[in-house]
């Protein structure tokens, strides 16, 4: 028995086993990676990335260069690995969203862009998102997006929007806009004419066109209204 461990053992250690790398090449075509093995710090063949989903729905998300990913060989095969995932580090941290403040919490989806690539040699923090960068955030009870100082918010019930000041709510209680004017391009009376000035309806009844009786026309003062 003690012999047949020893074999197995020694077996064992010839065997490729799965090792963290950095990525020194990528082949977006392909889908493809070289990788840095550490501490060996010897560069692999191509290897395939693994992806998040394939075939009639296909999400490709490269790796950037000095990205940290945990290569797996196949049936240990020194000659056969695949660039399995990629996992976060000291250098590179989750991001925080700019809805809550935080890295995502168990139950929920973070995507941010523009945190820029980490550094090739794993020596420098890498920092969070651009400013302007777009992002994704879904909690467990609002779908957050946004880029730059446009941002949006759905819960169940509500649409909100906010650029810069400008604010718009959607709700069951109708639209409402705070924080700047409406403008529109539209060219129709309330009669559904074309008139080449632009027009606001409200309730089918032309801003434009829309008069009101018995109000005095110049300069001087209307009556209190009866």
């Amino acid at each position: 028995m003690a012999d047949t461990r020893m074999v197995a053992a020694s077996m064992a250690g010839t065997l490729a086993q799965p090792r963290f790398g950095l990525v020194s090449a990528v082949d977006p075509v392909n889908h493809a990676v070289k990788v840095m093995t550490q501490p060996s710090n010897i560069e692999s063949g191509w290897l395939p990335c693994a992806a998040m989903q394939v075939g009639s729905l296909r999400i490709a998300c490269p790796p950037d260069i000095g990205t940290h990913v945990l290569v797996v060989h196949v049936e240990a095969d020194a000659e056969h690995g695949v660039a399995a995932v990629p996992v976060y580090d000291a250098v590179v941290m989750p991001p925080a969203s700019p809805a809550t403040g935080k890295p995502a919490q168990p139950g929920e989806l973070l995507i941010v862009a523009g945190c820029g690539a980490p550094p090739a040699d794993g020596g420098t923090a890498a920092g969070q998102a651009t400013d302007n960068a777009p992002w994704w955030h879904v909690t467990k009870d609002t779908i957050y997006s946004g880029a730059g100082n446009a941002t949006e918010a759905l819960t169940n019930g509500t649409k909100a929007w906010k650029v810069g000041s400008v604010g718009m709510v959607l709700d069951a209680s109708g639209l409402s806009v705070t924080g700047g004017p409406i403008t529109t391009d539209q060219d129709m009376t309330a009669q559904g004419t074309v008139t080449g000035q632009k027009d606001v309806l409200a309730n089918g009844t032309s801003g434009h066109s829309h008069t009101h009786g018995s109000v005095q026309p110049g300069s001087g003062s209307t009556g209190a209204p009866q």
